[in-house]
């Protein structure tokens, strides 16, 4: 984990270094500022030598000013250093994602994914700076005010050191405990946050429905696990106060009971004890700043396997070392494929699929829900891999393109239309970034949005608001549609695209895109029979396999499936007439 995570540090490792340096120097000032007090007391106060005590005053200030400009030095380096880490871990978790297949991005919940971009990041990133200052400061402060105690005293300076076992027992324990609460709760989180998302994203249907009392329950329930976790958390973590106080307090008391018998008795000085009562402070806090120190990554730790799962996912889909850049045509051809989302082969959802499509031909495909007429369409620019067998787009198996160039001649209007906030011609071109006014004028007209586009107020400038919420089915349809048709692609699959829209309009965009577009390959999957009878083929899916595939007036002679779909369309619309 720690490996995966530390590359994300990059051009951030200078400040990394920097910061435990400055750390050390204050550490080293702050150490020698009991010494030159008690040297001051001793050899300068007790004996009434104002040149000393004026010569050791100066330095004792300038060691004070080093220890705070070290300090400051230290605190900004080390921000930003865990700062600019954060910035780079989120960069790289985010490219990290876009380059995801769609099984690779099935693993994980969106809502896990927010969570680990945001809250997890975030512990990540306090942790950094706590590991690259205090983690640092604390053993060597630790270290050196030992070494400095031992000089003044050693009798006394085993008194702490006799604390530091239980000390270590306490904090192991409370880690030992903590640790799988806090990864317990990060989980929790993601359920939090895909309430929380799913509630907002159909907030209408929540409303329509009057479910706002059980969504205000839901969410209820799962906060409250949350404040469970991290109450029995923090109620762990608390020991480690009382802890450390009884050690501080009963090494003082320790200390000042045998330091007043060896005053009395003329071994120890007064300043001797000033300044052992001062690393007896320095140590101990040293060793509560570390305890503090585990506590926070005993948190991030489980954070940060989250993050590093995400990074050290495999992408299934790679490109071949000699991938092909041109994608000759938009001919078809499905040998013998098989495909299970589970890439298990008794889980089979595509199976045994023979096709073949000619550039240019229209295909239309129905079949009942479920029958995976939606998984044989993803296949073609390689969204997915295969299970088994092969899929040949323009001639050339689709593992042997470049990703980018097969899916750019790959057009895809999917079921679910995603519009992004911004405006009419922003989401436009995400078809093409380059293209003209004309361009998108024109793709409007074919996909029979520019008369809808024409009534808005502001035109193509109109805003668009997240998911496209104002603007209707139909609408956000048709814009899809427009923004595939941008891409110019030698395949346009439509993947029932079309069910907002009323059949008129429908057949409209059909027929604009024979005359338009005839050399594109043009495969419509639809539930309405009038959406893909003047289709060139009509491929009947069932079951995962392929039922049929014929004309319209075949398929109604000699295919059952086909009879039942036409027949019943056919008596609904008599019934509404």
């Amino acid at each position: 984990m720690i490996k995966i995570l530390a590359k994300s540090i990059r051009e951030y490792r200078f400040p990394s270094i920097l910061a435990p340096i400055f750390v050390t120097l204050e550490v080293i000032m702050e150490v020698l500022l009991p010494f030159l007090m008690a040297r001051l007391i001793d050899d300068g106060v007790n004996k009434g030598d104002m040149d000393f005590i004026w010569k050791t005053g100066l330095i004792l200030a300038a060691v004070a000013f080093a220890a705070l400009v070290f300090g400051a030095l230290s605190g900004k380096y080390a921000a930003m250093a865990s700062a600019g880490f954060a910035k780079n871990l989120r960069h790289d978790l985010f490219y990290k994602i876009q380059e995801y297949s769609f099984s690779n991005i099935d693993k994980f919940s969106t809502s896990s994914l927010v969570t680990r971009l945001t809250t997890d990041i975030t512990n990540i990133q306090n942790a950094y700076q706590m590991i690259i200052r205090v983690a640092v400061r604390a053993p060597f402060m630790m270290i050196f005010a030992m070494i400095m105690s031992f000089s003044v005293n050693v009798q006394l300076s085993f008194v702490f050191v006799a604390f530091i076992p239980f000390i270590a027992l306490a904090l192991g324990l409370v880690i030992k405990f903590a640790h799988p609460i806090f990864s317990r709760v990060f989980k929790t989180y993601d359920k939090l946050n895909n309430i929380v998302q799913e509630n907002l994203h159909g907030i209408r249907v929540v409303k329509s429905f009057v479910r706002e009392e059980h969504e205000v329950e839901k969410f209820g329930r799962i906060s409250g696990l949350i404040y469970k976790d991290f109450t029995k958390a923090e109620k762990i973590v608390a020991f480690n106060m009382p802890v450390m106080q009884i050690s501080v307090y009963s090494c003082i008391l320790i200390i000042s009971w045998i330091a007043s018998h060896q005053i009395v008795g003329g071994s120890m000085t007064t300043g001797e004890l000033i300044s052992m009562m001062t690393y007896v402070f320095q140590i101990l806090m040293s060793l509560m700043f570390l305890s503090m120190i585990m506590v926070i990554v005993a948190i991030s730790k489980a954070s940060g396997d989250r993050v590093a799962e995400v990074l050290s996912e495999e992408v299934d889909l790679i490109n071949n070392e000699k991938a092909l850049k041109d994608v000759k045509d938009g001919s078809i051809v499905f040998d013998h494929v098989s495909f299970s989302y589970a890439k298990d082969k008794n889980k089979l959802c595509l199976n045994d699929i023979s096709l073949k499509i000619k550039s240019g031909e229209t295909i239309g495909i129905i079949g009942g829900t479920g029958s995976s007429k939606s998984s044989l369409v993803q296949l073609i620019p390689r969204l997915y891999d295969t299970t088994s067998g092969k899929v040949f787009v323009g001639g050339e198996d689709v593992r042997d393109y470049d990703i980018e160039v097969i899916r750019d001649s790959v057009a895809m209007v999917l079921q679910k239309n995603v519009l992004f906030s911004g405006t009419i011609a922003e989401n436009l071109r995400w078809g093409n970034a380059d293209a003209s006014d004309e361009e998108l004028e024109r793709v409007c007209r074919l996909a029979q949005a520019a008369d809808f586009i024409e009534r808005m107020p502001d035109k193509y400038n109109t805003y668009i608001e997240q998911g496209g919420t104002n603007v209707s089915g139909g609408q956000r349809q048709r814009l899809c549609i427009a923004r595939a048709l941008l891409k110019k692609p030698k395949i346009l699959i439509l993947d029932d695209s079309t069910s907002a829209v009323d059949t008129k309009t429908d057949k409209m965009i059909r027929q604009a895109f024979l005359k338009e577009i005839p050399d594109t390959t043009k495969i419509i999957i639809a539930q309405r029979i009038s959406s893909v009878q003047e289709a060139d083929k009509i491929i009947i899916m069932d079951k995962g396999r392929i039922n049929a595939v014929g004309k319209h007036e075949e398929l109604l002679k000699s295919n059952k499936i086909y009879q039942e779909v036409y027949y019943s369309q056919q008596k609904g619309s008599d019934d509404i007439d």
